[in-house]
């Protein structure tokens, strides 16, 4: 795709500060754009890379204009425009490229490919790898060697699995990621995931998984990871080597856990939070801080209204230090 500021700015309802006809083939991070590209700045916490972009023009609002080192386009509200224009960049899967197993078994060298699968163009499938019956793998999937691909897995387009993993039956790699913009009358418009996923080399997923493609940048499965049945994995995150996440965990995108972490059974981790290496969260806690020491976490509480649980939070954080105040009080009265 390839369009004019002028033409993005019709789009997405702008005004362009700078070259109208300027052409974009494309979207990227405010960090990673270069001069073909354009991005989005939605705060003022971007401030900093987006005086420092090499994008080709940014997305912005009012407050952030002045910063603007390169072409702008003046918006009201930066993240709906910007899902909006998502959707003109979006390459969906070409249900003619589809080819049935066995019309194209002898593109591939000692692969085992069932009856049933349907296979896009590009498809790249290592040395003694198997695909089971009814799978779907899209265009530009790259499956490394050794790597078991059981039934009815679905692997989207421009996923990425490396050597030596194990995809358990009813998977989905590189579904479309949970993301939506309001507009002033609070009607949802989604926004279209223009990354991919990328899966190390020793990975094991389980039944029923999900793993949602990144927004720009990739989601990503380092190697030796371990997920079980019945996980979902939002779009951005991404897992460091030898994790182990237990079933039906769900993890929030853009949430980078570290490497040798162990998160049990239905955790619910919220978004955009860093964990750190070597740290254990307890079945069924809830993680909605940053975790930056290794250790052996445990959290939850019943359900309440948000205003009563700040109280209770803050109360909480405290016991400890009441308990030993209380302790030396009564120490001191016997």
């Amino acid at each position: 795709m390839k369009l004019t500021l002028q033409e993005i700015a019709k789009l997405i309802g702008a005004s362009v500060h700078g070259e109208p006809s300027k052409e974009i083939l494309g979207i990227n991070t405010i960090t990673n754009a270069n001069s073909e590209q354009i991005s989005y700045a939605a705060t003022r916490k971007y401030k900093k890379s987006l005086i420092n972009s090499n994008a080709g023009a940014v997305i912005v609002d009012k407050n952030l204009i002045e910063l603007c080192p390169t072409n702008a386009l003046l918006v009201e509200n930066v993240y709906l425009a910007y899902s909006i224009l998502t959707h003109k960049f979006k390459n969906h899967q070409n249900i003619n490229h589809f080819q049935k197993a066995e019309n194209i078994i002898n593109s591939y060298s000692k692969v085992n490919i069932a009856p049933g699968c349907i296979i896009g163009k590009n498809v790249a499938i290592g040395e003694n790898s198997s695909i089971g019956a009814n799978c779907v793998i899209e265009d530009n999937v790259n499956i490394g060697k050794n790597s078991r691909i059981e039934s009815n897995v679905t692997i989207q387009k421009g996923s990425q699995i490396g050597k030596n993993c194990v995809i358990s039956p009813g998977v989905i790699i590189g579904s479309e990621g949970f993301g939506n913009a309001r507009d002033k009358y609070n009607k949802w418009n989604a926004i279209v995931h223009l990354g991919n996923v990328i899966i190390g080399d020793n990975v094991s997923i389980g039944a029923n998984t999900t793993i949602d493609r990144g927004s720009i940048d990739n989601t990503e499965i380092h190697n030796g990871v371990k997920i079980d049945n019945l996980v979902h994995i939002a779009h951005n995150v991404i897992i460091g080597e030898d994790t182990a996440i237990a079933g039906t965990t769900g993890i929030a995108g853009t949430t980078i856990i570290g490497k040798r972490c162990m998160i049990g059974g239905k955790v619910g981790i919220v978004g955009q939070l860093t964990i750190t290496d070597d740290v254990i969260v307890n079945a069924t806690s809830t993680v909605n801080r940053n975790i930056t020491k290794p250790g052996v976490y445990t959290g939850f509480v019943p359900i309440m209204l948000h205003s009563e649980w700040k109280k209770v939070g803050m109360w909480l954080t405290k016991l400890d230090k009441i308990a030993t105040l209380l302790k030396i009080k009564l120490k001191n009265i016997k």
